[in-house]
């Protein structure tokens, strides 16, 4: 990679630790917060943990529920403002989407290489969180990491409607399902890209049945592009 050493200098792991304790009280006493399968989340060593991706609240919800303290990739859109001042003093990592971002891919790399946890959103932006889409920067990751990888299915933090109507109603239930870990063993004897396409298709694969499978379990649908009060 081109960008230096320093500029890939992963965030502070005491940044996220610190954040949380203000960031889990907060939703616990707006939400009915609820997490389940924390047992599988490795206690150490490197994490990638993959998360669906529906409203505002998922990545704040992931930041303070997972298991282990950790750092995410965020769209550096919302790096602005008072925002943006809370994402960076909180150890997120900026990322932008409309390129190839090797400096963040990099930072979130080093996260790894130091038996960190690093969170992702393989669909990039919000919208249904049925997985029906992924980018390639978590396989990537998970190949040149060897990375444990485990999909989190977020539930519930979006009322349901279309993405304008992105927050859940005060005291609504929030879920975090931890879904059985995985590793992506490189294939050999073909090339990078072909490699890079299963891999990418095994995480979407994973993290979507995870999904649909914890959405049937706890009774809560994902969002539907009908407005709420139209729902029978």
């Amino acid at each position: 990679m081109s960008a230096g050493r320093q500029d890939v200098e992963p965030p502070a792991e005491w940044r996220s630790r610190w954040f949380r304790r203000i960031t889990r009280p907060i939703l616990a006493g707006l939400y009915d917060t609820r997490v389940y399968n924390r047992e599988r989340l490795p206690a150490s060593g490197p994490v990638l943990a993959v998360v669906n991706h529906i409203g505002f609240l998922d990545g704040p919800f992931a930041f303070a529920y997972l298991p282990r303290p950790g750092h995410f990739l965020v769209l550096d859109k919302t790096f602005n403002g008072v925002m943006g001042n809370v994402l960076t003093w909180s150890g997120q990592i900026p990322i932008n989407q409309d390129r190839g971002d090797r400096t963040a891919l990099a930072r979130g790399l080093e996260v790894l290489r130091r038996g960190g946890l690093l969170g992702i959103f393989p669909e990039g932006g919000r919208g249904r969180g049925d997985l029906a889409t992924a980018g390639k920067g978590a396989a990537w990751l998970a190949l040149q990491s060897d990375a444990t990888v485990v999909p989190v299915a977020l539930l519930g933090t979006r009322y349901t409607g279309d993405l304008a109507d992105s927050w859940p109603r005060l005291r609504s239930p929030l879920v975090l399902d931890l879904g059985e870990p995985l590793t992506i063993e490189p294939i050999a004897g073909v090339p990078n890209r072909v490699r890079l396409d299963r891999a990418t298709e095994e995480i979407r694969t994973r993290l979507a049945d995870q999904v649909a499978a914890s959405s049937e379990r706890h009774g809560i649908p994902l969002p539907t592009d009908i407005p709420p009060d139209l729902i029978p």
